[in-house]
C-alpha cells in the first residue's frame, strides 16, 4: 500500500503494518463479557470495547494510521475530511499527534456533543448542509484552498486497515470465535474486520449489522449493485451514511452479511448495555447486541465477537424517558 494518495487495494498485510503504526498511540481495548446477556441470548459473547478507545470510539484506529502513514512533507500541509462526528474527532487527534493541521467538514444536525469534541481535539471546523454532496464539495474546497490531504471516514484503504486493527486484537484476546458482528454505516470498520478475519479466523461468519432506516448496505448486496438514492432515517447518527464503493466490494469478497434493525431494537439493546455492563455505548455501537437478540435461535450455542464501535452520547438526548432502573447481574 503506498502511502501518497488514497489507494484503494488493502490485505492483511496493510493491517498488521497499521497496528504497528499506531502502538505508540491508540489503546489495546477490554473484551468484556456479561453472564446475563450471556444467558438472555443462549450464546457467549464478547464485546470488544471500542468505546474505551481514544475519542471514545474505532475511527482513532483508521484516522491515526492515515495521518502516520503520509510522508512529512504531504503531513505538514494537513488533513481534510466531513464527519458527523467520531471521525473528525479521530483525526483531530491523530492529526495533533503528529503536530498538523486537522480541517473537518460538520455536516448540520450534528450531534453536538461530537461537535465538541471535535473542536475541542483542535480542528477547524467547517459547516455545511446535512447530505452527502454538500459534505463531499465543502472537503474539495478545503483541499485546494490548503493543500490538505483528504482522509475519507471509511472509503481510504488507509482508514480501513487502521479499523482492521480492533478485529485483529479481538480475535486474539477472545479466541475462536463463530461470529463477528461489527455495525455498519460507510463500511470502514466491518470491511476491515472482514479481511483480518479471513486472514486469522477463516471459519469465522462475517456479519454486518444496519439500521433499517439506512439500510443501504443491505439493499446494495441484495440488488448487486450500490444504491445511491439514499435518506437515513435513524437514531444511529453514526451509520447514516452511504456505504463506500471500495467497503462494498471488500464485503462481497468475504461474503459479509447484513442484518438490519430497528431503531426501538437499537435502543432496548443500548439500555440492556448501560444496566447489565456498566458501560456507555451510543446507538451505533448497541446496534450489534440488537442483531444478536433479534435472530438469537441462529446465534444459539456460539461464540460471538461484537466490536462495540463507540461511547459517545450526548447524555441531555438520551433516547428513552427516565424511569426506575431495572439494572441487572453482570
Amino acid at each position: 500500500m503506498t502511502t501518497n494518495a488514497a489507494p484503494e487495494a488493502i490485505d492483511f498485510a496493510d493491517i498488521k503494518a497499521a497496528a504497528s503504526r499506531i502502538a505508540a498511540h491508540a489503546l489495546v481495548t477490554p473484551v468484556l463479557q456479561s453472564r446475563s446477556l450471556d444467558a438472555l441470548v443462549d450464546a457467549e459473547l464478547l464485546f470488544k470495547c471500542e468505546n474505551l478507545q481514544r475519542v471514545g470510539a474505532f475511527k482513532f484506529r483508521g484516522a491515526c494510521n492515515a495521518i502516520w502513514s503520509l510522508p512529512a512533507a504531504q503531513a505538514a500541509r494537513g488533513v481534510v475530511t466531513h464527519s458527523s462526528g467520531n471521525h473528525g474527532a479521530a483525526l483531530a487527534l491523530a492529526a495533533s499527534t503528529r503536530g498538523i493541521p486537522a480541517h473537518v467538514i460538520v455536516p448540520e444536525g450534528a450531534v453536538r456533543s461530537k461537535v465538541a469534541a471535535i473542536e475541542m481535539y483542535g480542528a477547524t471546523l467547517h459547516r455545511c448542509a446535512a447530505t452527502i454532496s454538500a459534505r463531499e464539495q465543502a472537503c474539495e474546497q478545503v483541499r485546494e484552498q490548503t493543500g490538505a490531504t483528504l482522509v475519507h471516514p471509511y472509503a481510504d484503504a488507509r482508514v480501513i486497515a487502521g479499523q482492521g486493527t480492533a478485529a485483529m486484537e479481538l480475535i486474539a484476546q477472545g479466541g475462536p470465535l463463530d461470529v463477528l458482528l461489527a455495525p455498519v454505516g460507510g463500511g470502514g470498520l466491518i470491511s476491515g474486520s472482514a479481511i483480518a478475519a479471513a486472514a486469522l479466523a477463516p471459519d469465522c461468519r462475517i456479519i454486518a449489522a444496519e439500521p433499517a432506516g439506512a439500510a443501504d448496505t443491505f439493499e446494495s448486496l441484495r440488488q448487486g449493485k450500490r444504491i445511491s438514492a439514499f435518506v437515513p432515517d435513524t437514531i444511529c447518527d453514526g451509520l447514516r451514511t452511504l456505504v463506500g464503493e471500495i467497503n462494498l466490494r471488500i464485503m462481497r469478497a468475504h461474503g459479509v452479511e447484513v442484518l438490519t434493525v430497528d431503531d426501538e431494537e437499537t435502543i432496548a439493546a443500548m439500555r440492556l448495555i448501560w444496566q447489565r455492563m456498566k458501560i456507555i455505548v451510543e446507538p451505533s455501537s448497541a446496534i450489534v447486541l440488537a442483531a444478536v437478540i433479534k435472530h438469537r435461535q441462529r446465534f444459539a450455542g456460539q461464540r460471538i465477537g461484537l466490536i462495540v464501535s463507540g461511547g459517545n452520547v450526548d447524555l441531555d438526548a438520551l433516547p428513552w424517558p427516565a424511569r426506575p432502573s431495572t439494572a441487572g447481574e453482570a
